[in-house]
């Protein structure tokens, strides 16, 4: 029986999680044993906001600090990071931070982290992802130095006297992505975060003598990441896509726009050539786009012919045959590049008869709304717009269930932990892993905040745990907004609110003039003035009921009264519960 644990540890805003009954590994007294901990801080309920450590005796080991874009149970919420309150105490302990790769997801929370945990921690990471953590730094003004250490395929380091670290590149949609092997005291555990095997045009896999390097050093533990373990088959051949989007720009008459990630630069590098290969000019829309690409330029990740790209604001100057434009926005996002040049708002392009629009990225779950408005937005104004479901113009860099059950056999790791992603995609990831070969009771689905004991010939999940909750970043404030904000903000969105003014003697308590109501997103208060009119007589029937007039009312009693007597009022009426706020002036 696959090993889980009765307890939800990461309480997370709205949601109403089930808990998932299961047994842990051999439940003797282990006192004594050598004990390495993995703890989950976010990425194992989510799609987002990665982070996880390894800890031994006084020595931590982090791997990535990501975030997650808000979702629509957090109205109003910029970005949701990890929780990092049991580790601030600890901060002393910590000897390195691993990134993985340069996805925000895996680095987008390292401003807000970092520094409360001790900007000294030495970060390790690869070339590229350096430069875009460094550059996203640049966003924060008064974020600390960091201190990165660039490593490599092959690089050994000596992260800590217990701790040693091997790198490994590894396949995924952005260069420099790294896998890792920890050496320590109990075993060596391999750490996956996003990978995929990529295949070529006949299917043959390619690059699977990493695995059998990383086999070599006798895994205890696999860490493997489960986005896409659901999902059958293999991955789709990069070279499939390209000579997909190649006969689509061969064809194409007029205009040509790719919308795709900003991060997808190992994509981004054939378009370039496959534009120049049909005498095209290439413009890039989207900030974080032209950065990413100026920093795999500078880094020899992308090598363009000089006059290739071209600025935006120079698109005018080329025929339509002649332009081809990579924008960010794929998503359906409001103020991305793509959904400001379908509403007209981009002062350089506006979509036209003949243009071809061309979605070379995954749907990510929750955004099918907007894709589906930019979409039928792009299309009414005469582009021809082509999805993957059309033809093969995207290959995601999540393996599915096939290659993760190649990467399990070539590692034969003796233990197998799934992580990123949610509970259904991990544990269809546990389905995979006895399919490859490891034993059902050597698998363990664990959740944020778990902690998990390995040891060199067992492993236990924990009944401690440590804070996974929320932590959600608003404007400026930083964990500030709290759960109860967040309902109050639903609450508004799904029921409006009613302000009830009411203005009083402060001798005698009684009302100088009639209550004023205000009604924002619950009614229209020109049509529904029978429920105004009556509203008001029962306000000033509850005040008046009010005892002790000869003394000075307490507002807040009144205010009491008034909330939840109009509160219940006003379901009578009209069967919905706005949030009332109770305004009492004393005059």
């Amino acid at each position: 029986m696959v090993n889980t644990n009765t307890k939800n540890h990461s309480t997370k805003p709205i949601h109403a999680k089930k808990s998932f009954i299961g047994q842990t590994s051999k439940s003797e007294n282990l006192a004594g044993k050598e004990t390495v901990k993995f703890v989950p801080l976010g990425g194992l309920e989510e799609i987002g906001r990665n982070m996880s450590m390894l800890e031994y005796k006084n020595e931590i080991i982090i791997f990535d600090m990501g975030l997650q874009f808000p979702e629509e149970d957090t109205p109003g919420i910029d970005y949701i990071i990890p929780n990092i309150n049991s580790l601030i105490p600890k901060k002393k302990n910590i000897r390195a931070v691993i990134i993985t790769h340069g996805h925000y997801d895996h680095i987008g929370a390292i401003p807000y982290l970092i520094d409360k945990l001790g900007p000294h921690i030495p970060i390790y990471t690869a070339a590229l992802t350096k430069e875009i953590i460094k550059r996203r730094q640049d966003d924060f003004p008064k974020a600390s130095k960091l201190i990165i250490n660039v490593i490599k395929g092959g690089d050994k380091v000596k992260l800590s006297e217990n701790f040693e670290a091997e790198f490994f590149e590894t396949e995924h949609t952005i260069p420099d992505s790294i896998s890792t092997v920890i050496k320590t005291p109990i075993g060596n555990m391999a750490y996956f975060s996003d990978i995929k095997i990529n295949y070529d045009l006949e299917g043959n896999p390619q690059d699977l003598d990493v695995f059998e390097k990383i086999a070599s050093k006798k895994i205890h533990t696999l860490f493997l990441e489960s986005t896409r373990a659901e999902a059958p088959g293999k991955s789709l051949s990069e070279k499939v896509v390209e000579k997909n989007i190649d006969e689509l720009i061969g064809k194409a008459n007029g205009r040509i726009v790719i919308g795709l990630f900003a991060s997808l630069l190992t994509r981004i590098e054939p378009i370039l050539r496959i534009a120049e290969k049909h005498g095209k000019k290439v413009f890039l829309s989207g900030l974080s786009l032209k950065t990413n690409v100026n920093i795999a330029q500078n880094l020899g990740y992308i090598k363009a012919s000089k006059g290739l790209i071209v600025p935006l604001e120079e698109l005018h100057k080329y025929k339509d045959d002649k332009i081809l434009v990579l924008s960010t926005g794929a998503q359906g996002e409001p103020k991305a590049s793509l959904m400001k040049i379908a509403n007209g708002e981009n002062k350089y392009l506006t979509i036209k008869n003949g243009d071809t629009i061309i979605f070379s990225a995954s749907v990510i779950p929750g955004n099918e709304k907007p894709i589906q408005t930019l979409k039928d937005n792009l299309t009414r104004q005469g582009a021809r717009v082509i999805q993957t479901q059309h033809i093969d113009v995207h290959a995601s860099g999540h393996g599915p269930s096939e290659d993760l059950k190649t990467i399990i056999k070539m590692t034969k790791p003796k233990y197998f932990i799934p992580i990123h992603g949610m509970y259904f995609m991990r544990a269809a990831n546990v389905e995979n892993a006895k399919e490859a070969g490891v034993k059902a009771e050597n698998c363990f689905l664990i959740d944020n905040g778990q902690i998990i004991e390995i040891r060199e010939n067992e492993i236990k999940i924990s009944q401690e745990s440590v804070p996974a909750y929320y932590v959600m970043v608003d404007g400026l404030g930083v964990g500030d907004v709290e759960e109860v904000v967040v309902r109050d903000r639903m609450l508004l969105a799904q029921e409006g609110m009613a302000v009830i003014i009411v203005t009083l003697d402060v001798r005698t308590g009684q009302l100088i003039k009639s209550p004023d109501i205000i009604s924002r997103g619950f009614i229209y208060l020109k049509e529904n003035k029978l429920i105004v009119e009556e509203l008001r007589k029962k306000i000033k029937m509850l005040i008046g009921r009010i005892p002790n007039r000869s003394q000075s009312l307490d507002p807040d009693y009144v205010k009491t009264i008034l909330r939840d007597q109009v509160g219940q009022f006003l379901y009578n009426k009209t069967k919905r519960r706005p949030m009332i706020l109770p305004v009492v002036i004393e005059v």
